[in-house]
């Protein structure tokens, strides 16, 4: 079974296309999904995030307060790589997890959808990466649509990640999501290749 990361910069339209994976069967583990998860039920990354933000991290139902978070750690790169350090490791120990029960139901590949793939070194836990591409003004105009708040934060938040022109050599597959290209189209022409290759491999 192959194992492949699919990555993007915010609003570059990732998850729009692991939801066209989906469509064709393919099983995705969405990383920050699963890692908002962990915050709540795994007691050693939840006492790890109030050593580093304060009791103010979760309110009194104990749930994160995520606002807390984000105002410090776009802000401050030490304090984003501390709690990087404490997430990332909880997180790869659950994907290892969810792709061996994949691997017992015969999978052929599975996709692990991540904003830091790269950052976070997430890519060693797969096998081949995908990038998700789009223009900095589409992206910039997606997560305002999208989350809304103003343009200085989406920037910040923007600029918290590594340019995609950095990633994107390392990528073995990209797929383009300026509007203009088919997303479909391309999605498609790489589960066609996955499908192979994961077969050549069983040979």
């Amino acid at each position: 079974m192959l194992a492949v990361g699919v990555t993007g910069n915010i609003g570059s339209g990732k998850s729009t296309v692991c939801k066209i994976f989906e469509g064709l069967g393919v099983d995705v583990y969405y990383a920050d999904a699963m890692a908002k998860e962990l915050y709540q039920t795994d007691s050693t990354l939840k006492q790890g995030v109030i050593a580093l933000f304060g009791d103010a991290s979760y309110d009194s139902d104990g749930r994160l307060v995520r606002q807390v978070l984000s105002d410090s750690i776009y802000r401050d790169p030490e304090l984003r790589a501390a709690l990087n350090n404490l997430v990332h490791p909880r997180v790869f120990a659950n994907f290892k997890e969810w792709c061996d029960l994949k691997r017992v139901e015969g999978k052929p590949y599975v996709i692990k959808e991540a904003a830091i793939l790269f950052e976070s070194g997430a890519d060693k836990t797969v096998d081949l990466v995908i990038g998700v591409m789009a223009p900095l003004s589409l992206r910039l105009k997606r997560v305002i649509d999208r989350d809304g708040g103003s343009e200085e934060n989406v920037k910040l938040r923007i600029n918290s990640q590594m340019p995609q022109e950095d990633w994107a050599e390392r990528c073995d597959y990209l797929i383009n999501n300026d509007g203009n290209v088919v997303l479909e189209e391309q999605v498609l022409t790489i589960h066609e290749a996955l499908m192979a290759r994961s077969l050549g491999n069983q040979k």
